[in-house]
């Protein structure tokens, strides 16, 4: 499997490895960093959280669309590579700085580095290889491989960063991983030039001009349009949120031109480029799925799954806050009630969790602090503080000059507070709140609303020592199964399709995808039945249930998406490989926005009923694609794929 293959597929091997540690430590913390309301970040809502972390996935995978074609008839591969990572890196620095304005722009610089690097980089993987080199499977096997060994690492690596050093610190590593691979690109530039090349243009292809008057126009139109009107006409209550709306009605000029691009190629282009549309149906299911990691997976994680895990590293566990015990066993140690500040106030709270606490809010909480529960000033000069400074620094917050409150309610009555700054504003100090605890010393405070703190304590829960907390393992770490088991079963899978090719078994391209959708909707079966055994989250389960999801959607993943990319760079006319892998990540992009709209719905449903909702959607397909199989397995022979 490792050995005969052009040596520049292990240069793209790891400049890939480096592009994805960025990417998937942004799919990791997202949804983490956008509602979460104890640490310092944004304090948004789930359904909100949501609709960010599904909108980036969809406009993540849906520029590819355009970097393809911009590679294809103006830059290049190398160039358009290059170009991408230097977005990536500039999107982390900028989502590093707090602030509304960066956070977004940040965002859109990691779309736009995504749709210059993904397609292209899967195109340069292809170029490396004739049309009918056995080879070109196992290299996409390695090639993948690569870009789960950086997701395998990018969540251990945002565990440690915002452990340590809180949010900023995660996207920083993230742009510094990024940098390292534009680095091997660039010194890899002569090495990677046969994987440069392009296929020659026909006289009939669309310009630039055409295609942006005749399709991107059309998409921002149509996509606007979808937007008002599902803010005009939608109820406050629907959980298909305008911009998911506007995004999926925008999408359909672009399907519309890729049926039309079947329907005007050569009648010897026309069966293959037909035959991707299942292959595009395929894909988009199954990234509805698997990208549920970041959105309705990781809120299981956070929310109904016992994390204590005997062998966690102490470097990838953190303190267990309050949120924690919402449905907590009673036997769970809690910690013990002189680390913990209760406040009658919910927005005192939120400012505290948040690390954005008014000076006026301050002074009000002060005016009624315990006789036990003083304030203490952190100085800013971070070298200079004392052991138990740094420790109570860890449980500080940052005071400013005014802050803005917003509080929302949803449809089922949760209310949420979000507290935010001005642009650019500066902290005026940092204080922490310590109590004073006999045989204990002085032991800082975590501000906590009355309504948690008495379900907390609720029936007498054993308590932890004064100033300790029960270690858990991040939320974010146990999506790094997926890239481990693709580590771990690639060779396997590969083997095992190997022996069936050895003893006479006909299991086509066509097949394999097909039974990686079968397994996909295995995986969902799982989770309704881990939702029973949950009682539909009203206690956590073990963290074993995620272990078999991930092992089980993984094998599928092997299955489709590796064999997916190599039959689109087979079937797809060589002026149009570009065009067609952005294709490919378009359809991505569609079932990435089923992700966020699906993990928004997560948290309005019963756990039973929400997978058995995605199990159901994708056995249709699967049922869809079993039916399609004997006209996909005619077009892979037609082409020799």
């Amino acid at each position: 499997m490792l050995t005969g293959h052009p040596k520049g597929l292990y240069r793209l091997f790891f400049i890939e490895m480096w592009e994805r540690l960025a990417f998937y430590t942004m799919v990791g913390i997202l949804l983490l960093y956008t509602i979460d309301s104890e640490t310092g970040g944004l304090g948004l809502s789930r359904v909100v959280g949501n609709e960010i972390y599904g909108l980036y996935l969809a406009f993540v995978y849906f520029t590819p669309y355009l970097g393809g074609l911009v590679a294809d008839r103006f830059l290049g591969y190398r160039r358009s590579v290059l170009i991408g990572g230097l977005f990536f890196a500039l999107g982390f620095v900028l989502m590093s700085i707090y602030g509304s304005v960066t956070f977004v722009s940040g965002l859109v610089c990691l779309c736009i580095g995504n749709g210059f690097f993904k397609p292209n980089i899967s195109v340069m993987v292809g170029n490396l290889y004739a049309a009918n080199d056995p080879k070109r499977d196992a290299g996409f096997n390695i090639f993948y491989m690569g870009i789960n060994i950086g997701a395998f690492i990018a969540n251990f690596l945002a565990a440690i960063a915002r452990n340590w050093y809180g949010w900023p610190a995660v996207f920083l590593a993230a742009a510094g991983g990024m940098v390292i691979g534009v680095a091997i690109l660039l010194a890899s530039w002569k090495v990677l030039e046969p994987a440069d090349r392009r296929g020659a243009r026909a006289a009939g292809d669309a310009s630039f001009g055409q295609i942006f008057l005749f399709i991107l126009l059309p998409a921002f139109v149509a996509g606007a349009i979808g937007y008002f009107a599902a803010k005009e006409f939608l109820p406050e209550d629907s959980p298909m949120r305008p911009a998911v709306v506007g995004f999926l009605v925008g999408i359909l000029p672009i399907v519309a031109f890729f049926w039309r691009l079947g329907s005007k190629a050569t009648d010897e282009e026309r069966p293959g480029l037909r035959a991707l549309f299942p292959v595009y149906l395929a894909g988009a299911t199954f990234f509805m799925v698997l990208h549920l990691n970041g959105s309705a997976m990781t809120s299981w994680a956070l929310d109904k799954t016992d994390r204590q895990v005997a062998v966690m590293p102490a470097t990838f566990e953190r303190d267990a806050l309050p949120s924690y015990y919402g449905n907590a066993a009673d036997q769970t140690p809690r910690p013990n009630r002189a680390n913990l500040l209760a406040v009658e106030s919910a927005e005192l709270a939120n400012m505290y969790g948040q690390q954005r606490m008014s000076d006026e809010a301050l002074a009000t909480l002060t005016a009624d602090l315990p006789s036990d529960v003083r304030v203490e000033e952190i100085p800013s000069d971070s070298e200079s503080l004392t052991a138990e400074q740094q420790a109570w620094n860890e449980r500080a917050v940052d005071i400013y000059d005014d802050v803005s409150i917003a509080e929302t309610t949803d449809a089922h009555g949760h209310t949420t507070i979000t507290v935010t700054t001005e642009i650019g504003a500066e902290a005026l100090k940092r204080v922490a709140f310590v109590r004073d605890v006999a045989g204990a010393g002085t032991v800082p405070q975590f501000v906590v609303a009355m309504p948690d703190y008495e379900t907390m304590y609720a029936g007498n829960p054993p308590e932890l020592p004064p100033g300790e907390y029960l270690q858990v393992a991040n939320p974010e770490l146990f999506q790094s199964l997926n890239a481990l088991f693709v580590i771990g079963f690639t060779p396997l899978v590969v083997m095992f399709f190997s022996w069936l090719v050895n003893r006479g078994k006909d299991f086509s391209t066509a097949r394999k995808i097909f039974t990686g959708l079968l397994l996909t909707t295995a995986s969902l079966l799982l989770m309704a039945l881990a939702g029973v055994v949950g009682d539909n989250g009203a206690v956590k389960v073990s963290y074993w249930w995620l272990v078999g999801f991930y092992a089980i959607v993984t094998i599928g993943e092997l299955c489709l998406s590796p064999m997916a990319l190599s039959l689109i760079t087979k079937l797809s006319p060589a002026r149009f490989v570009g065009l067609t892998m952005g294709g490919w990540f378009l359809a991505t992009a569609f079932g990435n926005n089923f992700s966020g709209f699906f993990g928004g719905l997560e948290s309005q449903m019963e756990p039973t009923s929400f997978f058995l909702l995605l199990a159901g959607v994708a056995g249709t397909v699967t049922a869809i694609i079993g039916v399609l199989l004997p006209r996909l397995d005619a077009a892979i022979k037609k082409y020799g794929a």
